[in-house]
């Protein structure tokens, strides 16, 4: 899969394609079912498949960092959309300048002239161009002009309610994994590689692997049942905090992964961790004895729902 950063990469090589458009965030079901659509498309056509989404996402640029916690980073939605029959992904860098284009100008100068895009798929609610005026019958009527077709994008639902990336957002934060396992076609997982800490677990007793998020915010906080994959031996089954560990006044959110029966020195590696269970809250207690008792709890709670 080719990754074209930014649309002044866009080279002749890069005209004629199949496209869909839009953050793609977490790669559920509902994107599964368009990136199946284009396959066939480009199939047909004899033309490569081209993903265009943007970075930062752009209620992130609107809404002064108060948009919804991602459920990708976009290492990790790269990575997934690798599994789907993408041969190119577009990343246009999206700021307010880029939000300044006009809808016009955006059909012109990246589906036309960057792309000579043939086939399109869009959400039939897709808004575009400088404050929104770019719609869905704005591009078919475009298609008609320049040559090329557009197509809806199927809804697809999961117990008879539509697959969204906000629908999976609201079961993470519940804890319920079974159903954004539903719409996700997969475990909800978050991938990172494991750097030094501060020691503090394995002096109590509970050696974590550090995961750096890179994230503003994450759609899941408290102690989980996680399996593990990346090491040597896979999967390894463990618990997981996910939060900013109040106990030691920490600031920053962090993933820490305790191993059942793990002792090795893992520095460097990337791994990625799946989330099973959600134990607990994360709390604050009042003394290191607290928290390890607690922890202790916490990995027997999660050892009896491995071995169910």
């Amino acid at each position: 899969m080719e990754l074209i950063r930014g649309s002044h990469n866009l080279r002749p090589q890069h005209r004629g394609c199949v496209a869909t458009i839009g953050n793609f965030d977490g790669v559920h079901l509902g994107h599964q079912a368009v990136l199946g659509q284009l396959a066939e498309k480009a199939a047909l056509l004899g033309l490569p498949t081209i993903v265009i989404t943007f970075e930062p996402q752009p209620l992130e640029v609107f809404t002064n960092g108060h948009a919804p916690p991602r459920l990708s980073r976009f290492r990790e939605k790269m990575q997934t959309l690798r599994r789907f029959s993408v041969d190119r992904v577009l990343c246009i860098r999206f700021n307010r300048a880029f939000a300044s284009i006009t809808a016009s100008d955006f059909i012109e100068r990246l589906l036309v002239n960057g792309l000579g895009v043939r086939y399109l798929v869009v959400g039939d609610d897709f808004r575009f161009g400088h404050r929104r005026q770019g719609n869905f019958d704005m591009l078919v009527s475009a298609g008609s002009d320049h040559g090329f077709q557009v197509a809806k994008m199927h809804s697809f639902h999961v117990d008879g309610i539509r697959v969204s990336s906000t629908r999976i957002r609201d079961a993470l934060a519940v804890g319920d994994f079974q159903g954004a396992e539903k719409c996700l076609g997969r475990p909800y997982r978050m991938s990172g590689r494991v750097a030094r800490g501060d020691a503090r677990g394995r002096t109590i007793g509970f050696p974590t692997a550090n995961i750096h998020l890179h994230r503003k915010a994450t759609p899941l906080l408290g102690v989980f049942a996680v399996e593990v994959f990346g090491l040597d031996r896979e999967p390894w089954v463990g618990i997981a905090n996910v939060g900013t560990r109040p106990t030691v006044d920490g600031t920053r959110t962090l993933l820490e992964v305790h191993l059942f029966d793990f002792d090795e020195m893992i520095y460097g590696r990337y791994v990625q961790v799946d989330f099973l269970k959600k134990i607990r809250h994360e709390q604050r207690f009042d003394s290191l004895e607290q928290l390890t008792a607690q922890i202790k709890r916490d990995e027997a709670a999660a050892k009896a729902y491995f071995q169910r």
